[in-house]
C-alpha cells in the first residue's frame, strides 16, 4: 500500500532509483503502526526498449503517532571509503518533535543510517544541501547551518546570509558554499555617497565559503555582484588553479527567465528560457561532445539549452515530472532521461523519453519492431556490404605490398648509411650511388662530382659551437655501458632526430669498429613531478587492473630505438646504452662519441631548413681494472629518508631500464595508501632530485626498480616502473595481484 504520491527518483551508476514509502501488508491487518521505505533499481533494456527492476530492498521505521517524509535524495561521498553512495534525508513529525535522519543505500541495497538530529522548524527541500561526509548543509534564519557524520553534532557558521545558490568541491579548498548576503561595504565605501563597486550600488554580494578551513572566498571570481539581485542557482562546470588564481567556469539562471554561462568572472554568454519561475539546471555530456544543459521549471516544464558557438534552446518538454542524467543505455556517454505524469498509468516508469538530441532517441509508446526492413531490403543491403568489403580488401592488398617497397628501400638507405658512416669515421671518401641504381626518385639534382657534395655536406659541422657540451659520462649498469653527453641548452634547441654512436678508436680488422647501441627515448620534466618515456610512436595505454604486462614483441620494440634524449630543468642529456660483454674482450678500449642531428636554420623569408650533422663529442677509456673497481658503477645508498646519487646515476638506471605503465581502478576504496605501500612493504625511498619518483631497496630481483605512483583520483591511478629485467616486473605484478 502506496502512502501518497511522493516518489522520489534519483540516478546512480546508469540505473535509476525508486524509493516509496509504503506500508506491509501484515501490519496494515494487525494495525502496526511500521512504515517501509522502499527501493527498486530500475535499468533500461535496449532489447525491449523498458525499463526493468533489477533488484529491490526496504527499510522499516517505526510510525507511532508519528508521520515520516521523505525530504530530498541525493549521491554523495562516503568519507570512510571515498565511494558514491545514494542517500536519502528522512523527517519523523511527532506533535511538535521534527527529527531528521539520513540514510545510506549501499549496493546489496541495504540502508544504513548515517547520523540523525532533531530541530523545532522544518526544512524545506530548497534550503537544503548535500555535500561530502555526507555532510548536510540548511538556512535558517539568515544563518549557516550544517551536520556531518563525522560529528553528529549540528554546527552554525559566522555566515550571514540571504540564500545559497551552490554547494560543491572546489580545488584546493575543499567544500565551498557559494552565497549571496548584503554588501560588507569597506571603510573607503560611504553608502549615502557616490558608490564606486557594483555591490555598493547594487546592495547585495556573491561570496564564497570554505566549510573545512572556515574561510571566505570572494565572490567575483564566481559572478559579478550585479547579478546577485537576480540568480536563483548556479552549477560550476569546471574550476582549477593556475599560477595561484582560481579559474571557474559556471552557469546560472536567474529570476529573469535567463541562464547566463560565466568564466573566470565575466558573462560569456546569455539565453531566453522558454518558461517562468527556473528553479533547477543539471549538465550533460553527449557522445558527440556537446555540453547541454537540462532545466526545469516550477511548473513541471523542462527544455535543454545546448552550448556551441552560443547558447540556444535546442528543444522543450511539458509535464515533466522529473528530469535525470546519467549513462541509461551503456553508451559510454551522458543522455537525459525525462519521467512525464500520467494519471493514468501507475508505473513510476511507464512514460518517459532518452535523447542526447542526437543519435539516442528512446520513447516508452513507440513499437521497435516495425522498424525493421523487409526480407528485400535485407537481401540488398547484403550485397552492398559485400561490394564495399571487396573494395577495402583490394585496397587492402595494396597497402601491403606498398608496405613492402616501402620497407625494402629503407633497408637500403640503413645499409648505405652504415657504410657513410664508417668512410666518415675513418676519413674515406665516400660516393653516394646515384638514385636511378637504386631505384629511387630523386628530389634534387643528381651532381655530377660527387666528392664535392659530400664535402659541403660534412662541412656543415663548422656550424657547431666551439663549446657545445657541457658533460660526458659514462656509468656500468649491470652488463650494460651507458653513455651519456649533456649539451648545452641553446645548442640543444637548434636540433632535431638526435642520436649517439660509439666507434673504437683502434684499428680491429676483424670486426667493425662501429658499436651497436640499444637505447629508448626517455623525460624527465622540470618540475620532477613524473618519469614518463616518450617513444616516436604513440605508446599504448597503460595496462588495466590486471597487472598484464607488455609482450616480448613490445620489449623488442622498446630496446630497438635508436636513441634517447633526456630532459631535466633545461639540460639536455643524450644517451647511449650498449652491451659491455663484448668490450670487455680487448681489456682496454679508447671508443669515440659521435652525435647524430639535423641542424635547424631559420632563413631570412622566415622557412626553416635543417641539415645532417655529425660531430665529434670526446672518448671515453675503458678497462678491466676501472670496471673491477667500481670506478662506473652507480651508487643508490639510504641517507635517512632519501637516496642518494648523482643525476648521471638516475639517467643510467633509466636508460636501461623497461618501462612499465599499469592503471589501477579500484571499486571498493581509495587508492591513497599505495604511496605508503611503497615507501614501507616496498622499502622505497626518494630520490633528492625527483622526490616524486622513489627507488627500491628491498632485497631480491625488485631491488633496482623505480616506481612513480600518479593519482589521477581517489580511485584511478597510473603506476609506472622502471626495471631492470622482466622478472622484476613479473615479482610486482605477483605481489600487486595478491
Amino acid at each position: 500500500m502506496l502512502l501518497g504520491d511522493q516518489d522520489q527518483f534519483l540516478s546512480y551508476n546508469g540505473e535509476v532509483l525508486v524509493f516509496q514509502l509504503s506500508k506491509p501488508k501484515h501490519a496494515e491487518e494487525a494495525g502496526d503502526k511500521t512504515i517501509n521505505l522502499c527501493v527498486r533499481r530500475m535499468a533500461f533494456n535496449r532489447d525491449t526498449k523498458l525499463f526493468v527492476q533489477k533488484s529491490s530492498g526496504a527499510f522499516s521505521m517505526g510510525a507511532s503517532h508519528s508521520k515520516i517524509e521523505m525530504i530530498c535524495c541525493s549521491c554523495t561521498t562516503d568519507s570512510r571509503t571515498g565511494i558514491i553512495l545514494p542517500c536519502i534525508l528522512m523527517k519523523k513529525k511527532k506533535g511538535n518533535s521534527i527529527k531528521y535522519f539520513l540514510l545510506l543505500l549501499h549496493s546489496s541495497n541495504q540502508f544504513e543510517p548515517s547520523f540523525y538530529f532533531k530541530l523545532d522548524y522544518e526544512l524545506k527541500e530548497d534550503m537544503i544541501r548535500l555535500f561530502v561526509g555526507p555532510s548536510l548543509l540548511w538556512t535558517h534564519a539568515n544563518k549557516l547551518f550544517y551536520i556531518s557524520s563525522n560529528t553528529c553534532v549540528v554546527q552554525s557558521t559566522p555566515v550571514h546570509l540571504s540564500c545559497v545558490v551552490w554547494t560543491g568541491e572546489i580545488v584546493g579548498e575543499g567544500t565551498v558554499v557559494l552565497g549571496i548576503r548584503t554588501a560588507c561595504l569597506p571603510e573607503t565605501e560611504d553608502p549615502d555617497g557616490f558608490a564606486v563597486s557594483d555591490r555598493a550600488i547594487w546592495g547585495s554580494e556573491f561570496f564564497g565559503y570554505a566549510i573545512q578551513s572556515q574561510k571566505f572566498l570572494s565572490g567575483s571570481c564566481f559572478m559579478p555582484h550585479a547579478y546577485s539581485k537576480v540568480v536563483s542557482s548556479v552549477y560550476v562546470c569546471r574550476s582549477e588553479r593556475l599560477r595561484k588564481q582560481l579559474q571557474i567556469s559556471l552557469v546560472a539562471i536567474t529570476h529573469k527567465n535567463q541562464l547566463v554561462w560565466f568564466q573566470n568572472g565575466a558573462p560569456k554568454g546569455v539565453c531566453e528560457l522558454p518558461y517562468e519561475k527556473p528553479c533547477s539546471v543539471t549538465p550533460a555530456l553527449t557522445s558527440s561532445r556537446d555540453l547541454l544543459f537540462a532545466v526545469s521549471f516550477a511548473s513541471g516544464n523542462s527544455c535543454v539549452v545546448q552550448r556551441r558557438d552560443s547558447l540556444q534552446v535546442a528543444s522543450k518538454w511539458q509535464k515533466v515530472k522529473c528530469v535525470l542524467v546519467d549513462d541509461f543505455i551503456g553508451s559510454g556517454s551522458e543522455q537525459l532521461l525525462l519521467l512525464f505524469k500520467d494519471d493514468s498509468n501507475t508505473d513510476v516508469l511507464s512514460t518517459f523519453k532518452i535523447t542526447d538530441l542526437g543519435e539516442v532517441n528512446y520513447a516508452s509508446g513507440i513499437n521497435y519492431k516495425h522498424d525493421v526492413p523487409a526480407a528485400e531490403g535485407l537481401q540488398e543491403n547484403g550485397l552492398l556490404t559485400v561490394r564495399a568489403l571487396e573494395t577495402r580488401l583490394q585496397a587492402g592488398w595494396t597497402s601491403v605490398r606498398e608496405l613492402q617497397q616501402h620497407l625494402g628501400i629503407q633497408k637500403r638507405v640503413i645499409l648505405e648509411s652504415c657504410r657513410a658512416l664508417i668512410d666518415l669515421v675513418e676519413e674515406r671518401t665516400h660516393i653516394l650511388p646515384n638514385s636511378k641504381e637504386e631505384g629511387l626518385v630523386s628530389l634534387w639534382d643528381d651532381v655530377e662530382n660527387p666528392p664535392d657534395s659530400l664535402s659541403k655536406e660534412t662541412s656543415s659541422a663548422s656550424e657547431v659551437p666551439e663549446h657545445f657540451t657541457e658533460e660526458l659520462w659514462q656509468r656500468v649498469v649491470g652488463d650494460s655501458l651507458v653513455v651519456g653527453v649533456k649539451l648545452t641548452e641553446s645548442f640543444y634547441l637548434s636540433l632535431s632526430d638526435v642520436s649517439l654512436s660509439l666507434v673504437m678508436d683502434q684499428d680491429f680488422s676483424s670486426i667493425s669498429p662501429i658499436i651497436k647501441c640499444q637505447s629508448k627515448i626517455i623525460k624527465l620534466n622540470k618540475a620532477f613531478s613524473a618519469l614518463a618515456v616518450s617513444p616516436s610512436q604513440i605508446e599504448p595505454p597503460p595496462k588495466k587492473m590486471k597487472l598484464d604486462l607488455h609482450s616480448k614483441n613490445y620489449l623488442k620494440k622498446e630496446f630497438s630505438k635508436r636513441s634517447s634524449r633526456i630532459q631535466l630543468d633545461g639540460a639536455k642529456t643524450v644517451t647511449a646504452v650498449t652491451s659491455l660483454s663484448p668490450l670487455l674482450a680487448f681489456h682496454r678500449v679508447c671508443c669515440i662519441v659521435l652525435l647524430h642531428a639535423r641542424k635547424k636554420n631559420h632563413q631570412k623569408d622566415g622557412l626553416q631548413q635543417s641539415k645532417k650533422i655529425t660531430v665529434l663529442c670526446g672518448k671515453i677509456l675503458l678497462s678491466l681494472e676501472d670496471i673491477s673497481n667500481g670506478r662506473y658503477s652507480i651508487k643508490m645508498l639510504r641517507d635517512n629518508s632519501y637516496c642518494t646519487g648523482s643525476m648521471e646515476d638516475i639517467l643510467a638506471v633509466l636508460a636501461v631500464s623497461v618501462r612499465f605503465s599499469f592503471q589501477i581502478v579500484s571499486c571498493d576504496c581509495t587508492l591513497t595508501p599505495v604511496s605508503s605501500w611503497l615507501l614501507g612493504e616496498m622499502e622505497c625511498t626518494p630520490f633528492k632530485e625527483c622526490q616524486d619518483n622513489v627507488f627500491c631497496h628491498k632485497a631480491g630481483d625488485v631491488h633496482g626498480t623505480i616506481f612513480n605512483w600518479a593519482l589521477k583520483n581517489p580511485f584511478e591511478g597510473v603506476l609506472t616502473i622502471f626495471c631492470s629485467a622482466f622478472t622484476a616486473s613479473l615479482e610486482f605484478s605477483l605481489q600487486a595481484a595478491v
